[in-house]
């Protein structure tokens, strides 16, 4: 089945505690169905120090299940589900169900 939400994609989350935040999805971990989205779901880590990067605690993205994004809408930017098209030349393009605009072109 082809992916409804892909790489550099901007997103919504609609769950827990970063809901209603909007960011783009930096990569798709599709073998545990998740996504990591810039600014979004951000944890404290302890990272020791090596010999090309200094220690301490540092902020980083976590993965997102995929069940709690949407894509946003291109022409307002509210969330929105993903159908697919099949266009005149063959080609097989995402929509946006609610407003009907192409998202790849």
């Amino acid at each position: 089945m082809a992916a409804k939400i892909r790489k550099g994609d901007k997103v919504v989350v609609l769950t827990g505690r970063d809901k209603g935040r909007t960011g783009e999805v930096i990569q798709i971990l599709r073998e545990r169905d998740r996504a990591l989205v810039r600014g979004v779901h951000i944890v404290k880590r302890h990272q020791r120090q090596s010999p090309t990067q200094d220690g301490g605690i540092i902020s980083k993205e976590a993965s997102v299940h995929l069940s709690n994004l949407a894509l946003a809408d291109p022409r307002d930017g509210k969330p929105t589900r993903v159908g697919f098209k099949i266009m005149a030349d063959g080609r097989k393009v995402r929509v946006a169900k609610r407003s009907g605009v192409e998202i790849d072109g």
